[in-house]
């Protein structure tokens, strides 16, 4: 019996050519190709990138103790996973309130106390990494840094999850090789946010690229959250806005809610009240098993955090 060689077409017809491999992007290690299954970040009781809906909720400075406690037990209560606060803040002004600097990040720290929830808080230089990691969980890369190389290689040795926020003008390609210097230099725990791009639309702050949540996800297996806060730019399309990322596949949410918005010395038009944030939470709970996800329940207050090491 005749038998027919690999690679070839039946008897008498032309050589089968083998299918050339795929061509890796440039970001190699953060692409389905090199990886396919979905990466899962772990925090504490929670996993960022499974089937868990992980929600970080607080202001977007730290002002003073009553206010970043109080924040931060309202959002516990209903049923925030993490707690987001800026101890250092980018502000387009010199004149723009700053942050408290490690005052800030002190407070951080007796919220987690008090909360028992990690808190996720931005660093701005690499000259602040050492101190920053000392007192975070999860270390923010806001937009205007995302494409600091030198911030991302110095990062890339920490031993904290990275939470990546999308640039102003950044291209997702553009984004995900960010990523890539992340986990080019050993940092495996790397979180995506999109948090909206600077177009010529001037209604809102700037626009809501959801679309890039699908074309991470097709391209990447890092997880990916929304920030519908600093995207809209407007309290009152938050809501919305965070309803719509649970269902177009985002993997959690990151949302501004300030005790009083009104006295906030930062971005109090798009913080949410503890009472809105509430019932967020509540229809968020009752969306998510519909689109495959869950709202976990919350951790004990004397939960630890494992293999983080904040203060």
């Amino acid at each position: 019996m005749e038998t027919q060689a690999s690679g070839q077409g039946p008897a008498g017809s032309p050589p089968q050519a083998a299918s050339p491999p795929k061509k890796l992007p440039p970001y190699r290690q953060a692409s389905r190709l090199t990886h396919p299954e979905d990466s899962v970040i772990k925090l504490g009781a929670h996993a960022i990138g499974g089937p868990e809906f992980v929600v970080m909720a607080g202001p977007c400075s730290v002002e003073a103790d009553p206010q970043m406690l109080g924040t931060a037990w309202d959002v516990k209560m209903a049923g925030a996973h993490i707690i987001r606060g800026g101890a250092f803040k980018p502000r387009s002004s010199p004149y723009s309130f700053q942050g408290l600097a490690e005052e800030g990040l002190k407070m951080l720290a007796k919220a987690r106390e008090l909360t028992g929830l990690g808190i996720v808080t931005e660093v701005m230089d690499s000259s602040d990494v050492d101190l920053v990691e000392s007192y975070a969980d999860i270390l923010q890369v806001g937009a205007r840094n995302s494409q600091n190389f030198s911030l991302l290689k110095r990062l890339s040795r920490s031993r904290k999850p990275i939470l990546l926020k999308r640039g102003l003008m950044n291209t997702v390609e553009e984004f995900l090789c960010s990523a890539e210097y992340l986990l080019a230099g050993g940092n495996e725990s790397v979180i995506l946010c999109e948090r909206g791009i600077r177009t010529f639309e001037t209604s809102t702050r700037n626009t809501l690229d959801l679309s890039s949540v699908l074309a991470i996800k097709e391209r990447s297996h890092l997880p990916v959250i929304v920030d519908p806060s600093h995207a809209s730019g407007k309290a009152h399309y938050v809501a919305p806005l965070s309803r719509a990322a649970l269902a177009v596949g985002a993997d959690g949410l990151m949302i501004e809610v300030h005790c009083a918005p009104e006295l906030a010395l930062c971005d109090g038009d798009e913080s949410l009240t503890p009472d809105a944030f509430r019932t967020l939470m509540a229809d968020l709970a009752c969306l998510a098993p519909s689109f495959g996800r869950q709202i976990s329940t919350l951790p004990d207050h004397g939960l630890k955090l494992a293999d983080q090491g904040g203060k």
